[in-house]
């Protein structure tokens, strides 16, 4: 059996991929297990929304997520969506062992959408350092992770995922294209906050924050994220039916 993966920022469409591999009946799906242990360890300058639920539900030690994982993943395949700023360490050594996704989106359109729910987000707040600086760690370490894009899976979602699947090696299904609308007994806690636009929708669909404007006091962030973002952009899989 196999761990997917998903290491993502924040209002990045990793929600909808989740619920996307969540309709298949061959692989368990996991949301963000490493936030508990990220909120207890991180120096935060925002406080994140259920921060208090969070801390007294998850498990808050790295290793003993890790190992939770790695359990399940003997009797079945595992899709773990998680944050790149959640992995606090430089070389997290674990994920050597996993095959690694790393999902990117432009920085305007993530920094704009994740705005409305922390208004003053930071660098770290976003992940797209941590998601570079993790793209070259698994590169060096001869573990190249796919990288894939929002928007580039939004062209045409059933090309795209069969693509992916194809990298992962295992079979796509048509399933991963739709699903209900609602909630999944797999969503964090959090989702109340976060998930509005996923429980609306029964597939991939453009966001109505892909065209919101960057508030101006947020223009220093995005072009401190920019490098980061080209990094990785460079590396994409494209949807190559369009």
């Amino acid at each position: 059996m196999k761990v997917i993966n998903l290491i993502s920022g924040p209002r990045n469409l990793s929600t909808a991929l989740m619920y996307s591999f969540a309709q298949r009946e061959d692989i368990s799906v996991l949301d963000e297990p490493f936030y508990g242990y990220y909120l207890a360890n991180a120096a935060l300058e925002n406080e994140h929304p259920s921060q208090k639920e969070i801390l007294q539900t998850m498990e808050l030690k790295e290793e003993k997520v890790v190992d939770a994982i790695n359990k399940l993943s003997k009797t079945q395949k595992v899709f773990v969506k998680g944050m790149a700023h959640h992995y606090l360490t430089d070389t997290p050594q674990f994920i050597l062992n996993w095959e690694n996704v790393i999902l990117i989106r432009h920085p305007k359109k993530l920094i704009a959408s994740f705005s409305k729910v922390i208004h003053t987000p930071t660098l770290n707040d976003i992940g797209i350092k941590k998601a570079s600086e993790l793209f070259l760690f698994l590169k060096n370490s001869k573990k190249p992770p796919i990288v894939i894009d929002s928007d580039e899976l939004l062209k045409n979602p059933e090309a795209y995922l069969r693509n992916l699947c194809k990298l992962l090696k295992i079979p796509f299904s048509e399933k991963m294209l739709r699903w209900e609308k609602g909630s999944i007994p797999e969503d964090g806690i959090w989702a109340k906050h976060w998930y509005k636009n996923v429980h609306n929708s029964e597939g991939f669909t453009l966001q109505k924050s892909s065209s919101q404007p960057l508030p101006k006091h947020l223009k220093p962030l995005l072009h401190e994220a920019l490098p980061y973002y080209e990094t990785l952009k460079s590396n994409i899989l494209v949807n190559e039916s369009i």
